[in-house]
């Protein structure tokens, strides 16, 4: 290449370089604007209030939490996640009602978000049910005397609402009473789910006439048996014929999780290897809301008992938390049918799972 050419290609590439580092410094600018924009929307400041995130030694590491409410002497809520891997804080905002009746407590469980950040892959032997209810117990021990509560409220979502189970069932004494929303009980569970997709794929297949689709699914949908095989071909007709997603969900609340306060583009990058992460450990045939179930565990609680449960929830169906409910005895239980919900009740319809929330559980929560 000529000199001249290669200075013109050198000066071309400067130049484009120089473009993209404009460009981002003025999307991390912008950002750092919104950013400080939600400081002031999501701000707590009654005299009464809290507002507190740190990392806590839970369970031989750190693990990070979040307290936010307007009055101390308001119940205390402790959110578990889903996922599993799949921290709150960056799609919360929506909860900010909450937070005039409730403390709410976020957790960055073990293999997540800010929890992962810190330890990394060295979690990987301890990413069990054991060991995560054990910390769970032991975040719920640290609430109470940090908070000055005797008791406080589990709402335990998708993972969350498996793991809760296990947490109230091994310490009702620490908990006023559990919700579980999109609940886990086990291998039915996923059954349920694979068996709605099938119904999904050949009500695609019809419409688009698809006689190959129709074919390989009706022995399928004859026996919905959740197996590898199984799996493949209803993931195969999945992509081909452009079945939406059943965990898409819009998030509502007034700061998209780009923009929130205190989280870190590497936060961000956190949740999602965190997600990833856990999925490994505790997810598909080999993990535990597979292998095992929560009727094993025992139907009698000693603690009120509440399940919220969407009406289309194609992730976790609601019909076999409701067989499992029909057995449980517990004080005082409820089930709650939400009409049109989802998986994520509590994140894209926020208000309706509060006034829930209030109506219902709120009785039960205070010392």
């Amino acid at each position: 290449m000529p000199r001249k050419a290669a200075r013109l290609v050198g000066v071309s590439l400067l130049g484009a370089a120089g473009v993209l580092l404009a460009v981002a410094a003025a999307g991390l600018g912008f950002r750092a604007y919104r950013q400080h924009l939600a400081i002031e929307t999501l701000a707590i400041r009654s005299p009464k209030g809290v507002q507190e995130g740190e990392f806590v030694d839970i369970g031989g590491i750190r693990q990070w939490i979040q307290i936010r409410g307007e009055d101390r002497d308001n119940p205390v809520l402790l959110f578990v996640h889903g996922g599993p891997g799949g921290t709150t804080l960056p799609i919360s905002s929506g909860w900010l009602p909450w937070e005039k009746h409730f403390t709410v407590v976020q957790w960055d469980q073990r293999g997540t978000g800010r929890t992962y950040g810190a330890a990394g892959g060295a979690l990987a032997p301890t990413m069990t049910l054991e060991r995560m209810t054990q910390d769970g117990v032991e975040l719920a021990e640290y609430l109470r005397a940090h908070l000055r509560k005797e008791r406080i409220v589990l709402v335990g979502h998708s993972w969350g609402s498996f793991l809760g189970i296990h947490m109230v069932k091994q310490r009702p004494d620490l908990f006023s009473a559990y919700v579980g929303a999109g609940q886990v009980v086990g291998r039915t569970t996923f059954e349920k789910a694979f068996e709605l997709t099938i119904g999904r794929l050949q009500r695609l297949a019809a419409a688009t006439n698809n006689r190959e689709a129709l074919a390989e699914l009706a022995p399928i949908a004859s026996q919905p048996t959740l197996t590898p095989e199984n799996r493949l071909i209803a993931d195969r007709w999945s992509s081909a014929l452009g079945l939406p997603p059943a965990d898409g969900f819009q998030i509502t609340g007034p700061v998209p999780p780009l923009f929130m306060p205190g989280l870190s583009l590497l936060d961000l990058y956190n949740w999602r290897r965190g997600a990833i992460f856990s999925a490994r450990y505790l997810t598909g045939r080999k993990g535990p809301m597979f292998q095992s179930d929560t009727a094993s565990l025992g139907f009698e609680f000693s603690i009120p008992m509440f399940f919220i449960e969407g009406e289309e929830d194609g992730v976790t169906p609601g019909e076999p938390a409701e067989r499992y409910f029909k057995e449980i005895t517990a004080p005082h239980k409820e089930f709650v049918w939400v009409s049109g919900g989802d998986h994520f009740i509590p994140f894209d319809r926020p208000d309706q799972f509060l006034a829930e929330l209030v109506a219902r559980v709120m009785p039960f929560a205070r010392d």
